[in-house]
């Protein structure tokens, strides 16, 4: 949620952005709002006036009455109550107008970073910069369910019994696995100077409403039948929902916090054949990053971010590209996004695995989380990014690390994960 001054101020710089958008449809909501604004501070200056006017009678009043003025004091009294009606609706009109434009100022999208490339939607997002060597092997790489079945590690038709499509049992080694890639992100970002957390895995209305557009939340949540609860779609939700309504003391940021979760998707469809298996499911699990710091200091922190992706995948060998997000493709809450993309020999192709984004002080914004400084309280920004997420994660890995002989590689940094081995064979099952 933008600042209302910038929609007094300089309205064609809002409705700009709404084009860079491509969301022409909103642009009628730029003069809605602010004749709606000027509408609320009219009835508020009314009402203002209202109460200034009751109090100085309120004197005359018991002015009157010290003087044995009763007649004149009872007219006074007769004013004051004519005035609180008509100020009471006053008042009922203002919150009407507030909830008006509070409602609107939630679809308005959030003012683009200036380097932000201009496009309609994904095709026209922009690479960046690669690491690491993509690589194909002389030998096919099959896709990565039957790489996990071949293993023995991926049973999606007992899922499917049990829940339907869109889940998964991972057994054996590479359930192990899985584990072992959550571990390593864990240490990894520990490392790095980040708090670990494990937040709540439900949240309220009033966090969904204050990370993700509406939109998004239709699209993304399932919401606890009867409760006010939704299953959050990352740990990003909860965790920026952590510090919904409070003032943090400048000198205690930034705060930078690693968190895991499993995380539940509608993800409604499907969506051809690399998208079956466990590439796009209902629950997976991921670490996540999140970062609340000065309005200053978010650009440094969204560079740090994607890099900290970046070097987590190439300690593992896997080569990876990142994409910066154009307009098009940009949430309405985000100011700026990169995507990280590993490289897939099987379809000798990238396909994203993480996303880190710069959200500006939207979210901030509309949970109340304030920072107390040197010249006064302000909005922080906050930005989060994927550590890993393993279903997507173990996709690459394993197409990247797959032998001739349909044994997997596994990578120094993860063998202590691993019980010490050193790589998954056919039929293995490590004690």
């Amino acid at each position: 949620m933008i600042d209302i001054r910038l929609l007094r101020e300089d309205p064609e710089a809002v409705k700009q952005n709404i084009k860079n958008k491509f969301q022409d449809s909103k642009l009628t909501l730029v003069d809605d709002i602010i004749r709606l604004d000027l509408e609320s501070r009219q009835i508020k200056q009314e009402a203002d006036d209202l109460r200034a006017n009751r109090n100085k009678i309120s004197k005359e009043i018991g002015m009157l009455m010290a003087q044995g003025k009763k007649e004149e004091a009872e007219i006074k009294k007769q004013e004051v109550a004519s005035g609180a009606k008509t100020l009471l609706q006053l008042e009922e009109k203002e919150k009407e107008l507030e909830r008006k434009i509070t409602d609107i100022m939630m679809t308005i999208p959030n003012i683009l970073d200036a380097s932000v490339p201009i496009g309609k939607d994904d095709t026209e997002n922009v690479e960046v910069e690669r690491f690491g060597d993509p690589k194909v092997p002389a030998y096919e790489i099959p896709y990565h369910a039957e790489i996990m079945e071949s293993l023995n590690g991926l049973d999606l038709d007992s899922a499917r019994k049990v829940a339907g499509n869109g889940f998964y049992y991972l057994t054996g080694d590479i359930a192990r696995l899985h584990s072992a890639v959550i571990s390593y992100a864990r240490d990894f970002m520990i490392a790095r100077g980040f708090t670990y957390c494990v937040p709540p895995f439900m949240i309220r209305s009033n966090v969904v409403s204050g990370v993700m557009s509406f939109a998004e939340m239709d699209a993304m949540m399932y919401k606890i039948e009867g409760e006010d609860l939704y299953l959050i779609g990352t740990s990003e939700h909860s965790m920026i929902g952590k510090y919904i309504d409070t003032i943090l003391s400048e000198k205690n940021l930034p705060q930078t916090l690693t968190s895991y979760s499993p995380c539940f998707r509608k993800e409604k469809g499907a969506h051809g054949l690399e998208e079956r298996g466990i590439y796009r499911i209902h629950q997976f699990e991921k670490q996540e990053m999140v970062v609340v710091c000065k309005p200053e200091d978010s650009p440094l922190w969204f560079e740090r971010l994607w890099k900290n992706t970046v070097d987590l995948f190439r300690s593992l060998d896997i080569p990876v590209r990142t994409l910066e997000c154009c307009s098009g493709d940009l949430a309405d809450l985000k100011v700026k996004s990169f995507d990280v993309e590993a490289w897939s020999p099987r379809q000798k192709k990238y396909f994203e695995v993480g996303s880190c984004s710069n959200l500006g002080d939207a979210q901030a914004r509309r949970l109340k989380i304030r920072v107390n400084g040197e010249s006064g309280k302000y909005y922080a920004h906050t930005l989060n990014n994927t550590v890993v997420a393993p279903p997507r994660m173990l996709i690459a890995f394993l197409e990247n690390n797959l032998q001739a002989d349909g044994s997997v590689i596994i990578p120094a940094v993860l063998q202590p994960y691993m019980g010490g081995n050193t790589e998954i064979k056919r039929g293995d099952t490590f004690a």
